[in-house]
C-alpha cells in the first residue's frame, strides 16, 4: 500500500485543530441565529399591538422595541463576525496546505491571520455575551404582579 508522507501527515494534522474549531463556531452561529429569529418573532408581535399613532399607554411597548431593534442589531453584528472567523479559519487551513504545495514559507502570515481569525470569532462572542445580558436585564416580572423583589 503507498504511504503517505510525513510531511503531508504532520500537514493534516495541523489542520485538524483549525477544522475542528469550525465545529464550535457552526454551533456558536446556529444558536446566535436561534436567538435572532426569537427577538424578530417577539419585535412582530409587538409592532401588532401597536396602533399607528402610540398612544401614552404603548410607551412600554414602544421602548421594548427599541430595545429588541439594539438587540438585532448586536446580534446581526456578532453572527457577522462568527461567520467571518469562520471563513478566516477555512482560509488558514487552505493556506496551509496552498504553502505546502508551493513550497513557499508562509508560516509567520498564517500565524498571523489565525491570530487574526481569533479576534473575529472573540469580537463574535463578546457581542454575542453583550446581547445576552441585554436581554437578562430587560426580562422579569411584573411587580404588579408578583410584588416586590426581595433582595437575596
Amino acid at each position: 500500500m503507498n504511504q503517505m508522507p510525513a510531511d503531508i501527515a504532520v500537514l493534516i494534522d495541523l489542520a485538524l485543530a483549525p477544522a475542528f474549531l469550525l465545529v464550535g463556531i457552526g454551533q456558536f452561529l446556529v444558536l446566535a441565529a436561534g436567538r435572532l429569529a426569537r427577538v424578530i418573532d417577539r419585535a412582530r408581535e409587538l409592532a401588532e399591538r401597536i396602533p399607528a399613532v402610540p398612544r401614552p399607554e404603548d410607551a412600554a411597548c414602544v421602548e421594548e422595541l427599541r430595545l429588541l431593534d439594539r438587540r438585532m442589531t448586536i446580534v446581526n453584528w456578532s453572527v457577522f463576525f462568527g461567520t467571518a472567523a469562520m471563513i478566516g479559519v477555512c482560509l488558514v487551513v487552505a493556506s496551509l496546505f496552498v504553502t505546502r504545495f508551493a513550497a513557499v514559507d508562509f508560516g509567520v502570515s498564517i500565524a498571523i491571520a489565525f491570530v487574526a481569525v481569533m479576534a473575529l470569532l472573540v469580537t463574535g462572542l463578546i457581542l454575542f455575551l453583550y446581547e445576552v445580558r441585554l436581554a437578562n436585564k430587560a426580562i422579569h416580572v411584573r411587580t404588579d404582579l408578583i410584588g416586590p423583589r426581595s433582595r437575596q
